[in-house]
């Protein structure tokens, strides 16, 4: 599916709630039933169960967990989402504040297929130690 720029754009304000909510099935439905997402190259969340789950185990890392969207550009049928997220630590209660990227690719009817994320553990875990 084509999506326009203003589309992109509403669907980024809306994932970015969903992930503001502490609702991981929020975050899912954004997701086509077999959709997946792969964080740093690790190992993929597949299917909406799953990627709940990896939605959980941040709010479970970080209680007060905020993203905010920093841009979303949009190529049809393909979109770069940017966002920083914020958070005490719930393991050290050091605050943490790391910026980073989707690449998403749309299924036909407008959900994101897969969703490549990146940003920088060394720095992540760095401020989640507090050194």
């Amino acid at each position: 599916m084509k999506m326009t720029p203003e589309a992109a754009q509403k669907m980024a304000d809306n994932y970015t709630s969903a992930w503001c909510s502490h609702e991981p099935n929020a975050v899912a439905s954004f997701y086509a039933e077999n959709g997946k997402i792969v964080i740093n190259e690790g190992e993929p969340s597949t299917g909406r169960t799953e990627i709940a789950e990896m939605a959980q185990a941040f709010y479970n890392d970080f209680p007060d967990l905020v993203v905010r969207m920093d841009s979303i550009r949009s190529s049809g049928t393909h979109a770069v989402f940017s966002w920083t997220l914020e958070g005490t630590s719930s393991s050290t209660g050091n605050h943490v504040e790391v910026s980073g990227w989707e690449y998403w690719r749309y299924t036909e009817d407008g959900l994101i297929s897969d969703s490549a994320g990146h940003f920088d553990a060394d720095d992540y875990h760095r401020q989640v130690d507090g050194g």
